[in-house]
């Protein structure tokens, strides 16, 4: 198995998991699920459905687990395993602190 290196979008903690990550797959540190679209390399709010890839289903809840088949996992931010720019800090404590 391959080992991939992203971001959690809800608490930002970076991790290496297992590919390919599976839909109940959840971060060790918030316990949110991981095979969502926020955390996908197609994830895009300023797109059609919020999604770049044109095929795929519309997903209601961003933050919750999915069964699409184009989930690809995004990159960590700035490009480097780990690494994320200081808006995607912010704005993922700003996101924590509405969350229900």
């Amino acid at each position: 198995m391959k080992v991939t290196r992203l971001n959690c979008f809800a608490c930002g903690h970076a991790l290496a998991l297992q590919t390919p990550i599976f839909r109940t797959t959840t971060c060790p540190e918030c316990d949110a699920d991981m095979k969502v679209c926020k955390n996908c390399r197609f994830y895009d709010v300023n797109a059609s459905k919020s999604c770049r890839e044109p095929v795929s289903e519309p997903v209601r809840d961003k933050e919750r687990a999915n069964f699409c088949d184009f989930f690809r996992p995004a990159a960590p931010a700035g490009g480097q395993p780990g690494e994320r720019s200081e808006a995607d800090e912010a704005r993922a404590r700003l996101e924590a602190l509405f969350k229900s």
